[in-house]
């Protein structure tokens, strides 16, 4: 049996493993030959060591427009204009502060923070569609003369969870409400989906992995029986004009960081490209639809932004061989985490950059699509939401850097939504192919379950 814990959602997998060999010294250095030392507060923002000349000012130049706030057209700042007419964050930086991973939910009922957003979809058999009047996704802020969206709220409910020991953890489920809908009610066949925005650390070297050795994993028929189904996400890709792998996003539902960038330039702040060249504007909204403009971000931008998150580099291990740390190493290939989170891959020879290339990288994760049940998805039905993904479906997000989210951030908030305070709530959360997991790790002794959530913490 396997457990998994995806998400932050991490993925945990309980299944009989073989004897575990000694820790790779590699490991230690998870982005390569390019990991950072650096474990402050600006631990996710170097680029891979190695990076010089042109490259670097190249990064540093797309530093520069990740960072700075957008304005609205027309203004005299025409290399930053273009914001809106509605959005959610003026800045990629507003979400990924510091190139970490944002808070999303409030420590108390109240408003969700700006690095939270909603994708929104209306069920239509079994897939969905855009919004009819509030498009793929809420914007709370308009630009001046256009209204936001609505106000995104979220309460708490406790949940108690006892552990056979006696020890008892408390979970906090978020129930999300939504106030000053300017457009009406959502409807009763909307689909909501909150995502937090993640750490950027490492991107250019998940999409320097070879496909194939992503689809080597896939199980999407569960053949093995160990109750996995691992499959892969297929996304257009508007780029090439083909059927993709899906790597990035929660839910896999992005090809490439070029795509994924310019599609949250669009989502997030309403700022065109060659990609995306429209706003989304529906129907209902004339002031929107009055206000749109057009390649906002010329292509030779778009790419020095993609260019900057392709050479963020990973921050090295923290104490990877304390014996606590070790114990919670064995512990995580005993439950069988690691037939999910997979901990190594090879990049390509012919990757985008040299510094990219022919790298051993420890990301612990498959890069794969799982079901986690009902407490975590969307929507209790299975509808196809993005690319194959259906709305209880989380792409395993890489584990490396996870623990210097507070240190960055300031918070140890994990799960696609932020409702996780911390790696121990997040196994708690997991159902569906992780129910055999959440239910070991509960089992296990309590130096165990401690031992690790420290092993996590150190990657």
């Amino acid at each position: 049996m396997a457990v998994k814990f995806v998400g932050l959602t991490l993925t945990l997998c309980l299944s009989v493993a073989p004897v575990l060999a000694a820790p790779d010294p590699l490991e230690d250095f998870p982005g390569g030959r390019g990991t950072t030392a650096d474990h402050s507060v600006q631990a996710f923002s170097h680029p891979l060591g190695g990076t010089r000349a042109q490259l670097r000012r190249e990064f540093s130049v797309g530093n520069s427009f990740f960072n700075l706030a957008w304005v609205a057209s027309p203004s005299s700042t025409t290399a930053r204009d273009g914001l809106g007419p509605t959005f959610n964050a003026t800045s990629c930086s507003a979400c990924h502060f510091k190139d970490g991973r944002g808070r999303g939910l409030p420590d108390s009922d109240g408003d969700t923070h700006v690095s939270v957003l909603f994708r929104l979809g209306v069920k239509a058999g079994a897939d969905t569609l855009v919004h009819p009047a509030y498009g793929g996704q809420l914007q709370p802020h308009g630009v001046a003369g256009v209204p936001g969206e609505g106000r995104p709220y979220v309460r708490f409910e406790t949940i108690v969870v006892s552990y056979p020991d006696g020890l008892l953890a408390r979970l906090a489920r978020p129930i999300y409400e939504f106030f000053d809908l300017a457009f009406g009610a959502f409807g009763a066949d909307t689909v909501v989906s909150p995502r937090v925005a993640p750490q950027m650390v490492g991107l250019g070297l998940v999409e320097a992995i070879p496909e194939g050795q992503i689809l080597r994993q896939e199980d999407p028929y569960d053949a093995d029986g160990d109750g996995i189904s691992g499959r892969a996400n297929r996304v257009w890709s508007l780029e090439l004009g083909r059927e993709m792998l899906g790597r990035f996003g929660w839910k896999a539902g992005q090809p490439s960081l070029q795509e994924q960038n310019a599609a949250a330039f669009v989502g997030d702040m309403g700022i065109t490209s060659p990609l995306h060249p429209e706003e989304d504007c529906p129907a209902p909204q004339e002031a929107c639809r009055r206000g749109r403009t057009q390649e906002d971000v010329p292509l030779e931008r778009l790419t020095q932004v993609t260019t900057y998150t392709q050479l963020l580099t990973v921050p090295s291990r923290r104490d990877p061989r304390s014996p606590e740390v070790l114990r919670g190493r064995e512990v995580f290939h005993q439950i069988g985490c690691a037939s999910c989170h997979t901990p190594a891959f090879d990049t390509s020879p012919a990757a985008a950059h040299e510094v990219l290339r022919s790298q051993r990288i420890y990301p612990y994760s498959d890069f794969l699509l799982h079901d986690m049940g009902d407490e975590l998805a969307d929507d209790r039905e299975a509808v196809r939401f993005e690319g194959l993904a259906t709305t209880r479906e989380w792409r395993t997000p890489p584990l490396w850097g996870l623990g210097l989210i507070p240190t960055v951030n300031g918070h140890a908030r994990l799960l696609h939504d932020g409702r996780a305070r911390g790696v121990e709530e997040a196994v708690l959360w997991h159902g569906g192919e992780g129910k055999a997991a959440r239910e070991a790790f509960k089992a296990a002794p309590a130096a165990d379950r401690r031992a690790l959530v420290r092993f996590v913490e150190s990657l």
